[in-house]
């Protein structure tokens, strides 16, 4: 019962650190802001627009008036297949 109990606590230490790692990296001064149009699908941090509540509630990927924090000053840069991020809610197509 012991093997069992520590491979247990193996297994989940090990998926709360790959999800760490997937978390977005802080800048340098560890400063982040909020990124328009760049959240996938239920994964924006908050700001869905009309019938959505906060996080995890954006309808399509990369909604423009959904948010996702990024690193600061690497919002612009962050490339979408309807183009880059944005510091304001940005239109985008349906």
């Amino acid at each position: 019962m012991t093997t069992q109990v520590t491979k247990a606590i193996l297994a989940a230490s090990l998926a709360s650190a790959v999800s760490l790692l997937s978390l977005p990296q802080a800048s340098a001064g560890g400063e982040m802001e909020k990124c328009y149009g760049i959240a996938l699908k239920g994964q924006n941090d908050c700001a869905a627009g009309p019938g959505t509540t906060c996080a995890g509630t954006s309808k399509v990927d990369y909604q423009g008036n959904s948010w996702k924090l990024a690193p600061k000053g690497t919002c612009t840069t962050i490339q979408t297949p309807f183009g880059p991020g944005s510091l304001m809610p940005i239109t985008r197509p349906s």
